[in-house]
Parts: C-alpha cells; structure tokens; sequence
C-alpha cells in the first residue's frame, strides 16, 4: 500500500466545545476518501442530529445509550431528536452496550471486572470518545447496520459533544479482535 498522510487534529480540552469541528473534520475525510457510512454516539440526540443534518447522502447511524443507562427505565435520547433524525434519513440504534451490559451488572454487585471492561478502560487510555467509537461500531456491526471490514468514520466524544473521529473497520462483538482503526482524525489532546 502507498504511503497515506492524514492530519491528526488535537484539541486543547474534550467536551462539546469542539463538536462542530469533529463533525467538519470527519465529514471532510469521509467524503475524501469515499467512505459512505457514519456512526455518531448520542445521548440526548444533539449531537446525533447535527451529524444527520451535516453528512446528507451519507449513511448516518445515531447510537444511544440503552434505556436503563442513567437511571431505571429512562431513555436519554428525546423523542423529538429521534424523529428529527429519522426524518433526516438517519438510523436510531439502541441496544445494550458492547463493553457493559451483563457483565457491568456482575462488576457493580460482585465488585469484580470482566474482559469487556478491561478492553473499556484500556482504550479509555486514547480518550474516552475513543472507546465509544469503537463501542458504537461493534454495536452498529451486531446489529446489522453496519457491515463488518469495511470502512466507516466514528465519531463519539466526552460526556457530552463530539470530541473525537477515527475511521476504523468495524467487527462483531464474537470478533472483536478483527476491528481495526485506520486513522485517528481528532481527538482530545490528553
């Protein structure tokens, strides 16, 4: 393969503050490089939809939190966002968390760590919109949104916001190890 040059732009501090700039960025390598399907991590729906508005053509898939995440039978994710992005074309996954789940229910009662939040905290070392792109690719790949090996851009941040974009390779969760990140776009500097 020949020699690729991409830019790594790093931001001073995470958050929402650079939303607007991931986006501009990840849209900006995704039509650069032909690549038609966009994952975006979202809570409450702001950022979900901001992406579904900013990559028209492209194949926008929003994944939320599973209901139950922040409290008992509560979903983040407004019913007003959710229809603005279906009516924007975008997909709306929610599912229970690639690195949570079950295994995040034995670790809070047992107070022991299973594998899957181990790999959590160990990609947590790049940032945390870093763990959650590749959470939401292995979440979009199990649910057949998305198909497994070929390239797609993630976009996920801290908290709240976008923070962070990567093109990656996305896997099932039985093939987790199969995943790969091609190129770290942005990305909170520490």
């Amino acid at each position: 393969m020949a020699e690729r040059l991409v830019q790594t732009v790093y931001f001073e501090k995470p958050g929402p503050v650079n939303s607007d700039r991931a986006l501009e960025i990840a849209e900006k390598r995704a039509r650069e490089a032909g690549i038609k399907t966009i994952l975006v991590a979202t809570t409450e729906g702001d950022t979900g939809l901001k992406a579904a508005k900013k990559f028209k053509g492209m194949q926008v898939i929003a994944v939320t939190h599973n209901t139950g995440f922040s409290q008992p039978n509560v979903q983040q994710l407004s019913p007003g966002n959710r229809e603005a992005m279906e009516k924007s074309g975008a997909k709306v996954l929610t599912g229970i968390h690639a690195f949570g789940g079950v295994n995040r229910g034995l670790r809070m009662k047992l107070q022991t760590y299973q594998p899957d939040e181990i790999i959590a905290f160990t990609l947590r070392t790049f940032g945390q919109g870093l763990k959650v792109c590749v959470e939401i690719s292995v979440m979009a790949a199990d649910a057949g949104l998305v198909r497994t090996g070929e390239p797609c851009v993630a976009i996920a941040g801290t908290g709240r916001g976008a923070d962070t974009a990567v093109v990656l390779s996305p896997a099932h969760a039985q093939s987790f190890l199969d995943l790969r990140i091609h190129e770290i776009l942005c990305k909170p500097y520490g």
